[in-house]
């Protein structure tokens, strides 16, 4: 008989991790303006922590699938971030933030792919499941932008480091209640190595898909409330379709078994691809008709929501269990290029060329990823469902 799922504690680390994101993609960028940065240096400091992800992510994933040991280093990782980001408090000059960045990114990167790790070896032959525990991630973030959306209109800005550094902890404290596992042994597909596997028809491809979509969403995690701000949107308003967003995302994870059932991962990552694109250009032409923005936002149920479950799939069932950490690391380090990328781009565009056009360009990568899926990745119906 299968031990039981320990459903909660699994659960309650996505709270805290993806609270952590809700209170960085948001209000990262406001902060940093907050302290007198350009729009060049505040694209350069986001994209610092994607970065890392080029790095950080195949050493940890590596060491995780050599030694075995996934959940000491999640939780080592986890620590370490709360330190690094603790030397915030110094200083704020760039050189400073710049350092902070990219030492607290290393290890929180460290983090999460071998955590999915870990979420789908409890999982086993239910990996239908994973989307009920991540959606706890999404509440996180719902949680941490509607309410930090709130306390920032009323305390201001200032409390924002004090803020990263609570939920941080949050994150060390759950990672100690979380119990260990190890994915399932698969001797077929782990014939060949981890090279090889990345070889197949198809795995290449959406990789490269992963970046591209990465990079689409720039603009949206390093100006979208910037730009939200200066259209006239509140700082509690712009929290709350933050949250919409995820809301939908939610939505969409409660459903994402049937759907998985319904259509092969080819079909929902290209449909998400697509609106992807469609979603960009609402925002960055039409952001002051909020009936609109509000169709944008709903849009994140298939731009993060469907994209994530079926990429998380399609990496799971892409990879042998002794590559399983390489196999998640590589989805976050390409994810990881395409948003710095993002973020870099949009930032020395966002003066120059304006919001439109830099969500126009966001839109182009996400069309480019769709066209990539559609004509590069198998359909196969044996492999593509949950």
């Amino acid at each position: 008989m299968p031990p039981a799922l320990p459903y909660w504690r699994l659960s309650g680390f996505y709270l805290f991790y993806f609270g952590l994101l809700g209170a960085t993609a948001p209000f990262l960028g406001l902060y940093f303006e907050h302290l007198g940065f350009s729009p060049a240096r505040i694209g350069e400091l986001v994209a610092i922590p994607m970065l890392m992800r080029c790095i950080a992510p195949n050493l940890w994933g590596w060491l995780g699938d050599v030694t075995g040991q996934r959940l000491r280093i999640v939780r080592l990782g986890a620590l370490c971030t709360l330190l690094s980001f603790s030397l915030i408090l110094i200083d704020k000059s760039y050189a400073w933030l710049a350092l902070v960045m990219a030492l607290h990114a290393f290890f929180w990167h460290a983090v999460l792919p071998q955590f999915e790790v870990i979420t789908l070896a409890h999982l086993r032959e239910q990996p239908a499941r994973y989307s009920q525990i991540r959606l706890w991630g999404s509440i996180g973030f719902i949680l941490a932008v509607v309410g930090l959306g709130l306390a920032f209109e009323g305390l201001g800005l200032d409390v924002y480091p004090l803020v990263v550094l609570a939920i941080m902890t949050g994150i060390v404290v759950s990672s100690l209640w979380v119990p260990n596992a190890e994915p399932a042994h698969r001797e077929l597909t782990e014939q060949g190595g981890f090279l090889r596997q990345l070889c197949r028809p198809g795995v290449l491809a959406f990789y490269l898909s992963v970046g591209l979509m990465q990079l689409s969403h720039g603009p949206y995690y390093t100006f979208l409330s910037i730009h939200l701000e200066a259209l006239g949107y509140a700082r509690s308003t712009i929290g709350l379709l933050w949250a919409l967003g995820v809301v939908a995302e939610i939505l969409l994870f409660l459903g994402m078994a049937r759907l998985l059932e319904r259509f092969t991962l080819r079909q929902v990552l290209a449909a998400s691809f697509l609106l992807a694109a469609l979603r960009w250009l609402i925002l960055g032409g039409l952001a002051d008709h909020l009936a609109l923005l509000l169709i944008a936002q709903l849009m994140h149920a298939a731009t993060f929501g469907s994209f994530h479950a079926a990429a998380i799939h399609f990496v799971q069932r892409s990879f042998g269990s002794r590559q399983q950490g390489q196999g998640q690391a590589l989805y976050a380090t390409l994810a990881g290029v395409g948003g710095a990328l993002g973020a870099l781009y949009s930032g020395y565009s966002w003066s120059s060329l304006g919001p439109q056009w830099t969500f126009a360009i966001a839109s182009l990568a996400a069309l480019a990823a769709a066209v990539i899926i559609a004509f590069r990745l198998q359909e196969d119906r044996h492999d593509c469902h949950a």
